[in-house]
């Protein structure tokens, strides 16, 4: 029988956690598919698990002597790995629920109900305007019915958290309704079951269970198994392994995608600070030197598998790599990176936008902007990763661009983490951004009469997309096969074709109607420079008296990125 907890303490707290972080990190695939749109995106699950995780990185190095040690390092972990509106919203639920447990060493049943009220309340207020229908309500729902158990007269810890889960999933269930879109789509809100998976984890400690084994991202490397290997069986011959200590915040994408290109057998282990590879190839130099770009290379280690294999044929032992789990279990347990310094003011304004890809990167660095952070759709970057770039503008006051919705609330939450003034201007797309920086007064007097100017100035452009159907789907009157080509307005689901040009010609005659004076057309990394060339044509044709301009973005994801002004 499983044992009874009468009261939380730090280490109680921790493990729970841990166990809230596998419950979601589990079906954190199943969470992204309750998306009812159909673009790719940063999706609810993998944003939630990854905010989690940075708070299971910071509590495996710790041994919290309190609850309120415990639940303060909790708080300080997800509110700077928040990514996406959803981890956002959950980082801001554990932020109260911390202060609710403030100065305490332990806590009961009343008192831990009355800090998961606290934790609402946290999320309502930083929400500028709460929807129901989301993890909001069910959140709230939920701890109001711990609340009313303890009341009632419930002592154990374990029955007020599952009556509060009880009610989380009943509430979960309304969602659907409460929602015009979650109604249309057939689907309950993604975030809620997020939420209430981390409590059905964290009620699993409570009760004793262990916690699950979970295949993570950040997975157990695979090892060759030489004795198992005949030489036919070897398609690349050098299995090999390395470490490298991240310097930046780089997303690892183009590089697993670079690996695959070049092996096999390959597997990427990530945490904050580092990452560890495992990858079939027959040029490893070249695996490394690509490496490099992404951080500083701690180890490496490199086997032929050939050699290995008529070795075992001859009775000879294989050389192991287990020496790497020695060094990645040290690099797991050292301490952390000191937190970037922040850069004294050598002038009174900076500038740091949010994209993804070279050319947009470019185009904000020639419009003024001090720095860029890379990311955006399906890879929203993290709090953290935000404040360090605002913390490395040697300015008095920055001025962030999320350059997309999901990443607004993120970029938010910096400016109670770094001496500097922050300023989010609300931008939702990449052609708001660079609007916004065109419209900058460098010489203004005051900080708000440039964030007037910026902030006015995004209802004059109008944003379109071109993209691909992540998924199968029967949206807003179309019907959506997997792989389509989408194309968006304003975030609007604007049409879908097997064909990208039929997409352009209706874009340009949109733009057309819109008696758009400036087009420009930012193309992907995807895109050739022939494809781009013949789009602007497109639109130059449909649009004679609009000034037509094509530029390479690279960016991932939108095959163009249309501004129309």
């Amino acid at each position: 029988m499983n044992e009874q907890k009468e009261q939380i303490t730090g280490a109680l707290f921790k493990q729970m956690v841990l166990h809230g972080a596998a419950a979601i990190n589990a079906q954190k695939q199943a969470i992204n598919d309750l998306n009812v749109f159909p673009v790719p995106d940063g999706d609810t699950g993998t944003n939630m698990s990854m905010t989690i995780g940075t708070a299971v990185t910071e509590l495996r190095k710790a041994t919290p002597a309190t609850l309120t040690q415990a639940a303060d390092l909790t708080a300080s972990a997800l509110l700077r790995g928040a990514r996406g509106n959803s981890g956002v919203i959950l980082s801001l639920l554990f932020r109260g629920l911390s202060k609710g447990l403030k100065g305490m060493e332990t806590a009961d049943a009343d008192a831990f109900s009355a800090a998961m009220q606290e934790g609402v309340s946290a999320a309502y207020k930083a929400v500028m305007k709460p929807a129901e229908g989301t993890v909001l309500t069910v959140s709230r729902l939920a701890a109001k019915e711990a609340v009313d158990t303890v009341a009632a007269g419930e002592t154990r810890l374990d029955a007020v958290l599952e009556a509060a889960i009880r009610k989380g999933y009943e509430t979960l269930a309304q969602t659907t309704d409460m929602n015009p879109v979650l109604k249309k789509a057939g689907v309950v809100d993604a975030g809620g079951k997020g939420y209430l998976l981390i409590l059905e984890g964290m009620l699993a400690a409570l009760r004793g269970e262990p916690l699950p084994e979970v295949a993570e991202g950040a997975a157990e490397e695979e090892k060759a198994d030489f004795a198992a290997l005949s030489l036919e069986d070897i398609t690349f011959t050098f299995d090999t392994v390395f470490i490298v200590r991240k310097t930046g915040n780089k997303p690892l994408e183009p590089f697993r995608a670079y690996l695959s290109s070049i092996g096999d057998s390959l597997v990427i282990g990530e945490d904050d600070e580092a990452f560890k590879v495992h990858v079939h190839t027959d040029i490893p130099g070249a695996a490394l030197t690509e490496a490099q770009k992404y951080g500083t290379l701690e180890l490496a280690k490199i086997e032929n598998m050939r050699t290995q294999a008529e070795d075992l044929a001859a009775g000879k032992q294989a050389q192991s790599t287990d020496d790497l789990d020695a060094v990645e279990e040290e690099l797991e347990h050292s301490e952390a990176p000191e937190a970037p310094a922040v850069a004294p003011p050598e002038k009174k304004y900076g500038f740091l936008a949010v994209c993804a890809g070279e050319g947009l990167a470019a185009v904000f660095k020639d419009l003024g902007a001090d720095g860029v952070v890379s990311g955006g759709q399906t890879m929203n970057p993290s709090t953290e990763s935000i404040l360090e770039g605002v913390n490395r503008i040697p300015a008095e006051t920055v001025f962030v661009l999320p350059n997309n919705g999901n990443i607004i609330m993120a970029a938010q939450q910096c400016g109670a983490l770094t001496e500097k003034q922050v300023v989010v201007i609300p931008t939702k797309t990449i052609p708001q951004g660079i609007t916004a920086m065109m419209n900058v007064d460098f010489d203004a007097p005051d900080a708000d009469a440039i964030t007037e100017a910026m902030t006015g100035s995004l209802s004059s452009v109008t944003t379109a997309q071109i993209t691909y159907a992540a998924r199968d789907s029967d949206f807003d009157g179309f019907t959506i096969r997997e792989g389509d080509y989408l194309a968006l307005e304003e975030g609007k689901l604007f049409g879908t074709d097997p064909s990208i040009d039929a997409l352009l010609e209706k874009l340009a005659d949109q733009a057309m109607a819109r008696s758009a004076e400036f087009v420009s057309l930012y193309f992907g990394e995807d895109v050739s420079e022939e494809d781009a060339r013949r789009a602007s044509e497109i639109f130059q044709a449909r649009c004679p008296e609009s000034e037509v301009a094509v530029l390479s973005g690279g960016q991932p994801v939108y095959y163009y990125i249309i501004s129309m002004e």
